[in-house]
């Protein structure tokens, strides 16, 4: 499954989200990241809604990986309630990922610093779906991450 369906499958069957506007953002959630496509051409296509939940959601690529990295952190907790449930889905299907297979390249360090940094992502996002929530708590404490994130 790809990650654009595939967030928004963690969204509608485990989280168990029927808002549009928030299912659509999650199908174009890394759009503008990945692509040529521009934050006018989604509100153009899907309404101002859709956009500005993308545009929480969007990491500014002209700063650098580590920059936005940190932005995530110290931003999470401020996220509309909409964009954190992207976000949750977003940082479930990438961690379960990762549990399946290690990305070439990335050493076991990488792996676990990735843990390490999401889990700090997720604390900015608790409160917002129990269901989702629990399941990133079981992968933490599967890596050995029980951070107190409840």
């Amino acid at each position: 499954m790809h990650v654009f369906t595939g967030v928004a499958h963690i969204l509608t069957s485990e989280g168990k989200i029927t808002d549009l506007d928030v299912i659509q953002a999650a199908i174009l959630h890394d759009t503008v990241e990945d692509t040529e496509t521009t934050f006018e051409e989604i509100d153009e296509l899907f309404g101002s809604a859709v956009m500005r939940i993308v545009k929480e959601v969007t990491d500014d690529k002209s700063l650098p990986k580590m920059e936005r990295k940190h932005l995530q952190v110290q931003t999470a907790s401020h996220k509309s309630h909409e964009a954190k449930l992207v976000k949750l889905a977003d940082k479930l299907y990438n961690l379960r990922d990762l549990c399946s297979a290690t990305p070439v390249g990335w050493s076991e360090e990488r792996v676990h610093d990735y843990f390490i940094w999401a889990e700090q992502v997720v604390r900015g996002l608790r409160g917002v779906n129990e269901r989702m929530e629990e399941e990133l708590y079981k992968i933490f404490q599967q890596k050995g991450l029980d951070l107190n994130l409840r």
